[in-house]
Parts: C-alpha cells; structure tokens; sequence
C-alpha cells in the first residue's frame, strides 16, 4: 500500500529522541509521504529540518496555528509570509480557529485565518484548517473569500454529517484521523453518510493516537489503522482505501 499521512507534527519535541526512526517506521509501513503543519515562529527551523532530512518522504506546511494567535500574531504572520515567499510549501497550515482553549481571542483568530487564506488563494495552495468546536466561526470566514481558487482539507473532522458535508459543498476534503478508531466516538456512523471520495488519512501526530494506542503518543507508523477502520465502515477493501485517499492527498498537495 502506499499511503500518506497528510497531518503530523514529526518535528514536535516529543519525538526528539526518535524522530528519523519514528520516520523510517511509517516508511516500512506503507506511509510513503508525510505532510508537516506549521505552528508558529518558533517551529519553522525543526519542521524544515526534517523535510531537508527526508526529502522524498517529509513536506512542510506553513502558517500560524490559531492556539497560537496573541497580541504578537501580526509579527508571527509576518514571518509565515517571507516563507511563503520564498516557496517550498505544500500549503498554508495550520490555520483555522479553535475555541476550546481560548474564547477570548476569537475576533484576531477570525483575523488571523482570514488573511492566511487570502494568501493560500494568492499562492495557489490550499489549506489544512483547524476546526476545533469553531465551525460556525470557520465557514463564516470562509464564506467571506470562498471560491473556486479556495481548497484545502477541514483536518480532523469529527463534526455531524451537515457540517462534513457543507465542507464538500464548500470543495473541502475531510482529514479523518485517530478518533474514527474510539469505541464511542460516533464519527464512524457519521462518514457513512459522507463520501469516501471527499477524505485524506492523517494521525495529528503526537496527538489523538488510535486505538489500540489510545492514550500513548501517536506517530505517522499507524495510519493504516486508520485505513483499516475506513474500509469496514464503507465495506470496500483497505486497498480501495489507500488508493482513494492518496490519490485525493497528491491532487490536493500537488505531490
């Protein structure tokens, strides 16, 4: 199989001690190709890094993670834009609002998003957007510059079915990741109401690890657990699988 893991954050330090072997294991496991989302200023080097490391398997995003927007996020958006500049980016992520951690700062989240998509449409790259408990917030934005030069992925879905599919509505693919494995999560029943064809497999490494490592750190290595649960949910193969969401992650990233 050949797979792609189209959300991970390698670069974080929970893997400083194992990084290129946490790399080479998703490689020996059929995840071919890697994609990095920026969180801030002070990540670039480190995400950089491993993609120089990894050239034919690691590819950075950049942009400004929405936890990450406070009273400097103007300077932090001026350094996402002289990378940009300067190319080499797969897309501009990840951006988007969450307002689980921080209600106060969503008028400069708002902002913030807004103008990382206006330069995702400007570079011809699409988006990975962060979604936690904001979509209303998100496709309000969203509807201020949507259009058909607007495209990316609404990274780890867990939403209802309305919301997933006003995402494809809106030409967005889904990123379904570890949650989809949670014995209570619900998001199974969900995607049988969505199409196969509109989703990418990603792990949020270290985050939100599937199970059977529900708990521990998550890594790139367990992606076809995640192309494993598809199949039985949509009843094809995990080939099918592979074969839909790859294809979908080189369309969208232009690997």
């Amino acid at each position: 199989m050949n797979l792609i893991d189209t959300h991970t954050h390698l670069f974080s330090s929970q893997f400083d001690e194992d990084r290129h072997q946490v790399v080479q294991k998703a490689i020996e496991q059929g995840v071919d190709k890697m994609l990095l989302p920026n969180i801030n200023s002070e990540t670039i080097e480190a995400m950089n890094q491993l993609c120089q490391d990894f050239p034919q398997h690691c590819f950075p995003m950049m942009g400004l993670h929405p936890c990450d927007v406070k009273d400097d996020y103007e300077q932090e958006l001026e350094i996402v834009k002289s990378h940009l500049d300067k190319g080499d980016y797969v897309a501009v992520g990840e951006i988007g609002i969450d307002l689980y951690w921080d209600k106060s700062t969503l008028d400069i989240q708002k902002k913030a998003f807004l103008q990382q998509l206006i330069w995702a449409k400007e570079y011809d790259l699409p988006v990975a957007i962060h979604i936690r408990e904001s979509f209303d917030a998100i496709f309000e934005v969203i509807e201020e510059v949507n259009d058909q030069n607007l495209k990316g992925v609404f990274h780890c879905f867990t939403g209802t079915k309305e919301q997933g599919q006003k995402a494809i509505d809106m030409g967005f693919m889904l990123g379904i990741g570890g949650v989809v494995t949670f014995k209570n999560s619900g998001l199974d029943k969900t995607l049988k109401e969505l199409p196969l064809e509109h989703l990418l497999l990603e792990t949020d490494s270290p985050y939100l690890a599937p199970t059977p490592h529900r708990g521990q750190r998550n890594e790139s290595s367990y992606i076809p657990l995640m192309a494993q649960k598809l199949a039985d949910i949509y009843e094809v193969n995990i080939e099918e699988v592979s074969r839909t969401t790859t294809q979908n992650a080189k369309t969208l990233f232009k690997l």
